[in-house]
């Protein structure tokens, strides 16, 4: 989003659409959370029909945000991430549930997948945020980073069982809203950083 097409909108829209957009970001990292929970507790044996929730969730949520995207219009490209989240969630939704049976094999790469896309987006915010000289960016990163490795152990590692794969997306979930609630806390200064003002 430049800096013309921000000063056009009114400064709270925008503050309320980067919040949103992190509160949104939060809720999945809880929904991540909730469901390495239940890898823990339920194990092997509600895995398969755990991916069938999974996929349709990822679904209607993939097609939720393409369609959300569409109504708005790409107005919010500070954080527009909208697009690409729902074309992968939408994927991701349909090969859980193309696999079905075969799911346990390849749920922990599914899962590690997910937690990779989010740590990039992270990352990518975090970028955002230093090029606009917001201080917060270097913790937003060393998450965004911690978030990564979790992700590429939880997709390469064939020796994770299902209950580490839980504990790494409880953690996982816990790191991305830390990042999350830190941008929340800074949304002003962004603001006032993209529309020229004095930090």
């Amino acid at each position: 989003m430049s800096k013309v097409e921000i000063i056009k909108r009114p400064l709270e829209q925008v503050s309320g659409d980067l919040k949103k957009t992190a509160w949104s970001a939060i809720i999945e990292s809880l929904a991540l959370i909730v469901l390495g929970i239940l890898f823990i507790v339920l194990q092997e044996t509600m895995i398969q029909v755990l991916a069938y929730i999974v996929g349709a969730f990822f679904i209607v949520k993939g097609g939720f945000q393409i369609i959300n995207y569409f109504m708005e219009k790409g107005q919010n490209d500070f954080l527009n991430n909208g697009l690409l989240a729902g074309v992968v969630s939408v994927l991701i939704g349909i090969a859980a549930l193309v696999i079905g049976d075969d799911i346990a094999s390849v749920f922990r790469v599914i899962i590690g997948i997910i937690i990779i896309y989010e740590s990039l987006v992270r990352i990518n915010i975090a970028t955002k945020l230093a090029s606009a000289k917001i201080s917060v960016w270097k913790y937003i990163l060393i998450v965004a980073l911690i978030m990564l490795v979790l992700g590429i152990f939880v997709t390469f590692f064939e020796g994770a069982v299902v209950v580490l794969v839980g504990w790494m997306m409880i953690l996982t979930g816990l790191t991305g809203i830390i990042g999350d609630v830190m941008f929340i806390q800074n949304v002003n200064q962004v603001v006032d950083t993209l529309t020229g003002k004095t930090q």
